[in-house]
C-alpha cells in the first residue's frame, strides 16, 4: 500500500549515516551530537583529550544513541589528516562533517600581537578548511556528502571589545563556506554555515550570569533572549538530513534577529 506521507517522514531521517562531529565534547558540539545521534546517525565527536570526548560519547549512548569519542590536537594539519582517515577507515565512510572548531584571544588592535593572530588563524580558518579537504577526498567519487561549520554573527557585525582575529576568521570562514559549496557541488557535496549570537554554553557562563550584561545583550535580540545549543543543534540536524539536498553555500544566522536590525 502506498505511504503518500512517507517522503516527508524520511526527510529527517540519517540513519545509517556517519558523522564526524570536530569539537564535538563541547557545549554546541555536544547538542548537535546528540541530536545527530537522536536521529539515528552514528557519530564521532573530538576533544582535545580522548577522556572527555569519550564521556559525551558515553552519556550518549546510555540514552540510546551510537557514539564514540576520539582526541583531535590541531597543532598540525597531519593530525587533522590522520583523524579524518582513521574514522573513515573503521566506519567506511563520512557523510557528515561538523565542525565546532575555533578559539579566540582578546585584546586591542593596536596591541594585537603576531602570534596571537597567526594561531586563531590556524585553530579557526586554516583547520577548518584541511578538515573540510580531508573529508570530502573520501566523498568525492562516493556520493558526496554534507559540511556544516559553526560561524558566527560576529562574522558579519564588529564588535566594541577586541575581537579583530575572532570576527576576521569568521569573516573569512564564511567566504571559505560559498567557495566549497560552489567546487563541491558537482560532487554533491553540501556546504554550509551556522552562525549563532551568544549561546547558552560553559564557555559564556560567567557573562550570562552578569544580570546588566545579559539584560543588555537581549535587548538588542528581536526575540528577547540568547540561543540555547539545542537551537544550533535543530540547525545542524536540518543541514545534515535530506531535507536540505537544495540548500548549500549558505550562512545560517542563529541570532534571534539581531543581524536584521543591525
Amino acid at each position: 500500500m502506498d505511504q503518500p506521507f512517507a517522503k516527508y517522514a524520511s526527510l529527517f531521517d540519517l540513519s545509517g549515516s556517519t558523522a564526524l562531529v570536530a569539537g564535538g565534547a563541547g557545549g554546541i558540539g555536544r547538542a548537535i551530537s546528540e541530536g545527530l545521534a537522536s536521529r539515528g546517525c552514528s557519530v564521532v565527536l573530538t576533544s582535545r583529550t580522548e577522556e572527555k570526548a569519550q564521556k559525551i560519547a558515553g552519556s550518549i549512548q546510555e540514552q540510546g544513541g551510537k557514539a564514540e569519542g576520539r582526541a583531535l590536537t590541531v597543532e598540525t594539519m597531519d593530525a587533522v589528516r590522520r583523524l579524518v582517515e582513521k574514522v573513515r577507515s573503521d566506519h567506511g565512510r563520512i557523510d557528515i562533517l561538523v565542525n565546532c572548531i575555533g578559539s579566540h584571544i582578546e585584546a586591542p588592535a593596536e596591541e594585537y600581537r603576531e602570534e596571537d593572530w597567526d594561531a586563531i588563524f590556524h585553530g579557526s580558518v586554516k583547520t577548518a578548511f584541511f578538515l573540510s579537504q580531508a573529508v570530502a577526498r573520501g566523498q568525492i567519487g562516493n556520493g558526496g556528502g554534507r559540511h556544516i561549520h559553526i560561524s558566527s554573527v560576529r562574522s558579519q557585525l564588529g564588535i566594541h571589545r577586541g575581537y579583530a582575529s575572532y570576527c576576521s576568521t569568521r569573516g573569512a570562514m564564511n567566504m571559505m563556506v560559498r567557495q566549497l559549496a560552489t567546487e563541491w557541488a558537482k560532487h554533491q557535496i553540501n556546504v554550509n554555515g551556522i552562525a549563532p549570537t551568544f549561546t547558552r554554553t560553559d564557555l559564556v557562563a560567567k557573562y550570562l550570569n552578569d544580570k546588566t550584561f545579559y539584560n543588555n545583550l537581549t535587548a538588542r535580540i528581536p526575540l528577547g533572549r540568547v540561543a540555547e545549543p539545542i537551537d544550533i543543534a535543530g540547525l545542524a540536524i536540518y543541514l545534515a538530513a535530506p531535507a536540505s539536498s537544495f540548500i548549500t553555500g549558505q550562512i545560517i544566522f542563529a541570532d534571534g534577529g539581531l543581524t536584521a536590525c543591525q
